[in-house]
């Protein structure tokens, strides 16, 4: 299995820190957030790997070239212009084509860090048959998606706004997604979207016209916002999280 680690935001949570360097090179106890996402990665077996840069897109570059990427085979999509992350998936399209196979891949936001089990992800996946499989929990969040008791995407709400909904439901659950989603590589061809686009508003847009975008309950599973300097310290020395490379 392949995965992709949106890694091009600016990082402006994290400042002063990326003031001079990427989010993905921030690091915690020694070790950035990039090596410690890419240690997950290939713990469960993933040994191919593709990182959207743009904020200090050299210093990533240059990081990866230095620890001979990690002993796995890792691509770099540049962006220019930061293309957020709908449209930088889409930008990398061609690394899970260029195979022509319909094995899902993993995308994986690298400023986030848990312990959720990517192989019950992949079996959830293939198991319901979905385009897009969200890790979800039910926790506190700004920004909550709703899904029916069949665990279906039905809309979103967030804390200023109504319910947007693409699906009707008797009733819908709450819940906050962790960055963390396994997706068939048919999107691809359903991505109607160009340029600078957000991947939320497409998995709302294809549940509203009947694909099975689903949540796979990650309650059970500690998972942590890396996206803020209070919570990399927190990180620091929380015992639930994975352990740090050594």
């Amino acid at each position: 299995m392949r995965a992709m680690i949106l890694a091009a935001g600016l990082g402006t949570r994290l400042r002063p820190l990326t003031n001079d360097r990427p989010k993905a090179l921030v690091e915690i106890n020694g070790h950035t957030l990039l090596e410690i996402t890419l240690a997950r990665l290939r713990s469960s077996g993933i040994r191919e790997v593709i990182v959207n840069v743009h904020h200090f897109a050299d210093m990533v570059v240059d990081y990866l070239k230095t620890n001979d990427n990690f002993g796995m085979r890792i691509e770099v999509s540049c962006e220019e212009v930061l293309l957020d992350t709908g449209g930088g998936l889409k930008k990398a399209a061609w690394f899970f084509l260029e195979e022509r196979t319909d094995e899902p891949f993993l995308a994986h936001n690298v400023d986030v860090i848990s312990n959720i089990d990517f192989a019950r992800m992949v079996q959830h996946h293939g198991k319901s048959k979905a385009l897009a499989t969200l890790a979800v929990q039910e926790r506190a969040s700004s920004r909550q998606l709703l899904f029916d008791d069949d665990n279906r995407l039905c809309g979103r709400r967030s804390d200023d706004d109504a319910a947007e909904m693409v699906r009707s439901a008797p009733q819908c659950r709450p819940l906050a997604f962790c960055g963390i989603h396994m997706i068939s590589p048919r999107i691809f061809s359903l991505m109607t979207e160009e340029g600078v686009f957000p991947i939320v508003p497409t998995y709302l847009r294809l549940a509203g016209q009947g694909e099975n975008i689903i949540g796979f309950r990650a309650d059970e599973y500690s998972w942590r916002d890396l996206g803020t300097v209070e919570n990399l310290q927190r990180a620091a020395t929380d015992p639930g999280l994975p352990s740090l490379p050594q």
